[in-house]
């Protein structure tokens, strides 16, 4: 299967895909702290986005690459 134009603009702009986590409420605060605290990379900032609880107490929540305005 050939890729499609759009997948290959986004792999080699090297934009990432956001990550989504599923972790106890302590693991999840520690991991989400860790992604707020990184400094920007490659032109790239981390984010924590979408966050919520789920009916069996673990948190899950999405990190996102934006662009950084240089």
């Amino acid at each position: 299967m050939l890729p499609r134009p759009g997948d290959l603009a986004e792999r080699m702009s090297g934009i990432r895909l956001p990550q989504t986590f599923r972790l106890p409420t302590s693991a999840a605060r520690s991991k989400a702290r860790e992604i707020i605290n990184q400094l920007p990379r490659g032109g790239f900032i981390s984010i924590v986005e979408n966050w919520r609880q789920l009916p069996d107490g673990q948190i899950e929540f999405t990190m996102r690459h934006l662009p950084t305005a240089d």
